[in-house]
């Protein structure tokens, strides 16, 4: 992973919809993105997104370092054709995720519906950040996925970026 990429990836993790979801994400983070991951997808995706999401969250947090200079926040509003997401980060250093979006399928090709959440909340905790996801309308259920993993891609580059007027940590605390 490299946060200052171009948004280069090379994903396989046994989950095509996943690494659909996994390579639009890199592309619109420029977050260079190389990712293997082999799991018992046999039996259902459950073990693989979430491991997925925790190496995520764990190689953007070691990336990041002391935190130092970035802007620590982020946010941004997605369309995808019919659905529109909003994703708010806050690389706080304190993990919580909420996630308001429903599906109305079980599944998008070999991906639960219901994993989409659990993967922002593994991301989450082991990024150490505050990720507030909002599916605020939408009918298509890839379009609504798509939506909400861009919207995060786009408020996660945001957030991470450097910005040089910030001077140390941006919290009064000095330390995230």
């Amino acid at each position: 992973m490299n946060l200052d990429g171009k948004g280069k990836y090379d994903v396989s993790t046994g989950i095509k919809f996943l690494n659909h979801m996994l390579e639009l994400f890199s592309k619109h983070s420029l977050i260079d993105l190389d990712l293997k991951a082999k799991g018992d997808v046999d039996v259902d995706d459950h073990h693989t997104v979430e491991d997925v999401g925790i190496v995520i969250g764990k190689c953007v947090d070691k990336a990041l370092s002391d935190k130092a200079g970035i802007n620590r926040y982020g946010v941004a509003f997605v369309p995808m054709d019919d659905s529109l997401a909003r994703c708010v980060i806050d690389l706080s250093g304190r993990g919580y995720c909420v996630f308001n979006g429903e599906f109305s399928r079980a599944k998008v090709n070999d991906l639960s519906t219901e994993m989409i959440e659990h993967f922002f909340k593994s991301v989450a905790e082991n990024l150490k950040a505050n990720v507030h996801i909002e599916l605020l309308y939408g009918k298509n259920n890839h379009h609504r996925s798509e939506a909400i993993f861009k919207s995060f891609a786009l408020a996660l580059r945001e957030a991470v970026s450097l910005n040089p007027r910030i001077t140390g940590i941006q919290s009064t605390k000095g330390k995230l």
